[in-house]
């Protein structure tokens, strides 16, 4: 299946990154109706004491009015009282997707782009200002066999002021890892996951500076789809969690954080109803 280029590293920091509730407490529903399969995802932050409705709801609509070939992917308000809108439609050109972004407030905000698919295991995505096609973000991936090659830049490149982004990752089980320089080859990235067995997976980041000799590595494991811990080298922090299925469409998120650096210690916990 293609890869976006910001997914080449996924494996690995899914693991690092999703499900940590280690501050706040919340309650998210999500509630599929039968009006041309639109879905309402609903967040509310308890003890928020900056904003009397802290809620984000987020709703989905894979046919809008029955059309098959357009798609309200994302059409939410947060507690701030901001709107995103993200729209897709498929064209007459096989593996041709037209994409649109929007806050809905702004002209000069709108963004417009294309994904292409057309080319065996091979992915191209362009996007830029609708007001200003000079302004654009452009990615190209390519897989072969176990390995997955990506390239990325903007209109900086052209100008000659940057340099584009690259990457590649290798996949195959039980082994994962992915390598990708960005900011004009100045940021290293390098991400590993390795499958110990079907209840235990390990994984790594680390990320380096080649300008300031800075570094960060995230070290992390994850115990039956359930239980997770992390160490952060940067903030000297430690992060747990747990997930809990209570019942069918039903489940409990909780999580801690305690960072040695500055002794802050914090915890959060989420409600998940589907």
């Amino acid at each position: 299946m293609p890869l976006k280029f910001d997914d080449l590293s996924k494996v690995a920091t899914e693991i690092l990154n999703d499900d940590f509730q280690v501050s706040g407490h919340n309650i998210k529903t999500k509630q599929k109706t039968n009006w041309d399969g639109a879905a309402v995802t609903t967040q509310v932050d308890l003890f928020d004491k900056q904003c009397a409705t802290p809620a984000k709801i987020t709703l989905k609509i894979p046919a809008p009015l029955g059309c098959s070939h357009v798609s309200v992917d994302k059409l939410e308000v947060d507690k701030a009282g901001k709107f995103k809108m993200e729209a897709s439609a498929k064209t007459q050109v096989p593996g041709l997707k037209v994409e649109g972004k929007s806050d809905l407030l702004s002209l000069s905000k709108i963004m417009a782009g294309c994904t292409y698919t057309g080319l065996k295991d091979a992915q191209i995505k362009l996007e830029c200002q609708a007001l200003d096609p000079r302004e654009f973000v452009a990615e190209a991936t390519y897989a072969k066999d176990q390995l997955t090659y990506g390239a990325k830049f903007n209109s900086a490149v052209l100008k000659g002021s940057a340099l584009p982004d690259f990457g590649v990752r290798f996949l195959s089980a039980p082994y994962f890892c992915s390598l990708t320089a960005k900011e004009s080859l100045s940021s290293l990235n390098a991400a590993a996951c390795y499958t110990v067995n079907s209840d235990v997976k390990v994984a790594a980041t680390y990320q380096h500076h080649i300008k300031t000799g800075a570094g960060g590595l995230v070290l992390g494991l994850l115990y039956r789809d359930l239980y997770k811990i992390k160490v952060v080298s940067q903030d000297q922090s430690v992060h747990v969690s747990a997930k809990h299925h209570v019942a069918k469409g039903f489940s409990l998120l909780s999580g801690a954080k305690y960072c040695f650096k500055n002794d802050d210690f914090s915890y959060g916990l989420q409600l998940a109803i589907e």
